[in-house]
């Protein structure tokens, strides 16, 4: 009976949270501003992964990126002109398409298809750099024990 069986089971973490894929499509497509602030986000250039130690930001107004992804992939940077969450894209500076009747109109480009060179920064953003940097360093020591760990073991058995 066991040897049938083509489906791996693996446990839940949160038992809160739905692995149904009905109810995670609604959940994203009916996501408030908020929410979709934190999905539109965009990875950072190795530069500046380098530099704050950090994966990746929600995109923002005049943040300079380069398209990695698509048809309008390597292209010089350009800043983005609009964050546009109800249509979950950005319109990045002189990417644009020309429409039936000749007008050209920005293209719209889903974040996660284009890579943050420069970043805006106001003293909010800096916060969240910092926040984020510092919460990878707290995870990367998780579960490692020191030397120093093992003395205070030693002296207290």
């Amino acid at each position: 009976r066991d040897l049938v069986r083509t489906r791996v089971d693996k446990m839940k973490f949160n038992p809160r949270v739905s692995s149904s894929r009905r109810k995670n499509r609604k959940r994203h497509f009916a996501a408030s501003s908020v929410l979709r602030r934190k999905i539109m986000s965009a990875p950072l250039s190795k530069d500046l992964r380098t530099k704050y130690n950090v994966r990746s930001m929600p995109i923002r107004k005049e943040d300079e990126v380069v398209v990695v992804r698509g048809h309008y992939k390597g292209q010089a940077a350009g800043k983005v002109i609009q964050v546009y969450r109800k249509k979950w894209v950005i319109h990045v500076d002189r990417i644009q398409r020309e429409k039936a009747n000749g007008a050209t109109v920005p293209a719209g480009i889903h974040p996660s298809k284009v890579e943050i060179v420069k970043l805006k920064l106001d003293k909010d953003r800096k916060k969240i750099l910092e926040r984020k940097a510092q919460a990878k360093l707290k995870d990367k020591n998780k579960g490692k024990i020191t030397e120093s760990d093992v003395q205070a073991m030693d002296a207290t058995s």
